[in-house]
């Protein structure tokens, strides 16, 4: 842990010296109020983090008055497993939703009897309970829809009185939810006239990706979202101290992943789990204290429940980061299954210093074939600049092998791009026995489901629904689904 120093804006200044009192007196506040910040598809690219090409003033103030976690880690890659656990603070593989988009057909995925939803928690303490987006936070006006749930299970809506907490009773304690587009709004970010932009000369892109003009753009668009978020919090932070809310609110700031590209989203690698995340909250929350013990992101369920009074079931696999029960973690365990119609299984295991990948289909390539992926402009160049055997040895072999290890080991100490698998160094025996048997000791004690490949039934299901999406939608992406759920099939009549 070390405290971090940087410039406050005076509303922040502000607000420390009112709030500023001793954390002993913390319980004979009022309740406070309890807002995530939610954020789609980014890595850690934030100016707090050391991002130089980035403009996030207000990110950088926040931050700067807060504790942050600089080693947290999703326990899924994909948004809808991702939330399913963080809504539940459990393992999305424990209750049955790692499979991303699944149950939406007429096979149905309910959660455990014992396993229940962080907002009916909520509700029951006198909570008034949101899920709104960038433009109901900001407005305060309420939409007729909730924001982006995306939950794989079966949900009761009433768990949330509104899209905003506008309409709570005087007085009352809220918690919300406010979804920002973050990572997916590329194409709105580049085009703003309201944000900086980054120069595409200026930007360094990661060793595994070639220097492809298309992949060069798409990242300075990606990083112009770190911009757009910036002032979309600045707009909720300003609503809240206008309202007098923001002295009594504790802020949740985190991605529900990493960056949707090749080694990002959907994969193990750091570029796929890793993410930004920060607590504030004036007099409940240490200012200026950096934390680098490992934190997995459903461990902001356990730890909405603790600033609110509430008990934390026993069940429960999120832990509390503050209060007497806080207890750092040693490893996050990270999973993917099955995304969209393209079925893997992949497992991590991170520590501080090291990695451990276990791939559970090591016959197939690393860039499966997906429409959801394949259709972006990124992958097109990737596939070009191979075809034209214009990659390099290192973006050939990590990107387009056509088998995987079965397993991969990173010391992220010399190397934190993932680029030398350790597994079959002599040197380091003793580490991959260490982080295979943390895996197997997790598989067993949370009884991951994806172990067993998932029933044929649920597969047609929800492959139904999602033709059926595509046609009403992008009926030209049609026949390339069912060409991928032919291979998928094939690949398991072969075992392979």
């Amino acid at each position: 842990m070390r405290r971090i120093w940087t410039s406050a804006s005076p509303l922040f200044l502000c607000v420390i010296v009112l709030t500023g009192w001793a954390s002993k007196h913390v319980v004979a506040q009022e309740r406070p109020n309890i807002l995530w910040i939610f954020v789609d598809d980014q890595s850690r690219h934030y100016g707090f983090n050391g991002e130089s090409l980035v403009d996030t003033p207000t990110m950088d103030r926040l931050a700067a008055e807060s504790t942050v976690f600089t080693n947290t880690v999703v326990t899924a890659p994909v948004c809808s497993t991702s939330r399913s656990s963080l809504i539940t603070g459990m393992y999305q593989t424990s209750i049955g939703a790692h499979h991303h988009r699944s149950g939406r057909g007429t096979e149905k995925i309910h959660l455990p009897d014992h396993v229940r939803m962080i907002p009916e928690y909520l509700q029951e303490a006198g909570y008034f309970t949101s899920l709104g987006t960038a433009t109901t936070a900001a407005s305060a006006s309420p939409a007729r829809r909730l924001g982006k749930s995306d939950y794989n299970f079966e949900w009761d809506e009433s768990v949330y009185d509104s899209s905003d907490w506008s309409g709570r009773e005087p007085g009352q304690p809220f918690f919300a939810q406010v979804m920002l587009l973050g990572g997916k709004a590329r194409q709105q970010a580049r085009k703003s006239k309201d944000i900086p932009h980054v120069a595409v000369d200026d930007v360094t892109l990661p060793p595994y990706y070639p220097d492809h003009p298309v992949i060069r753009e798409d990242w300075a668009a990606y990083l112009d979202t770190f911009t757009l978020v910036d002032r979309e919090v600045e707009a909720i932070v300003d609503r809240l101290a206008k309202d007098g809310d923001l002295q009594n609110t504790i802020i949740f700031f985190l991605t529900d992943h990493g960056v949707s590209h090749a080694r990002g989203k959907q994969y193990c690698t750091d570029e796929g789990v890793m993410v930004p995340f920060f607590v504030y909250g004036p007099g409940r929350i240490d200012a200026r204290i950096e934390r680098d013990e490992m934190v997995a992101h459903i461990d902001v369920a356990a730890s909405t429940l603790f600033f609110a009074g509430v008990t934390i079931p026993d069940h429960m696999e999120a832990r509390p980061l503050f209060g007497p029960d806080a207890s750092p973690r040693e490893y996050v365990v990270s999973a993917r299954d099955r995304c969209d119609e393209t079925y893997d299984r992949i497992r991590s295991v991170r520590t501080q210093s090291m990695k451990y990948i276990r791939n559970g289909y090591p016959q197939r390539p690393h860039l499966l074939p997906n429409v959801y992926k394949d259709q972006k402009e990124i992958y097109q160049a990737l596939r070009e600049w191979h075809q034209a055997g214009k990659l390099n040895a290192l973006q050939e072999t990590l990107l387009f092998s056509e088998t995987r290890p079965e397993e991969e080991l990173y010391d992220l100490a010399k190397d934190p791009w993932e680029l030398n698998n350790l597994a079959d160094s002599a040197e380091y025996q003793s580490q991959l026995r260490e982080m295979s048997g943390l895996l197997d000791q997790w598989i067993e004690e949370t009884g991951d489901h994806g172990q067993e490949v998932e029933p044929m039934e649920m597969y047609d299901s929800d492959m139904a629904v999602y033709l059926q999406s595509m046609t009403n939608r992008k009926p030209e992406r049609l026949p390339l689904i069912q060409k991928n759920i032919d291979q998928m099939k094939r690949w398991w009549r072969e075992g392979k």
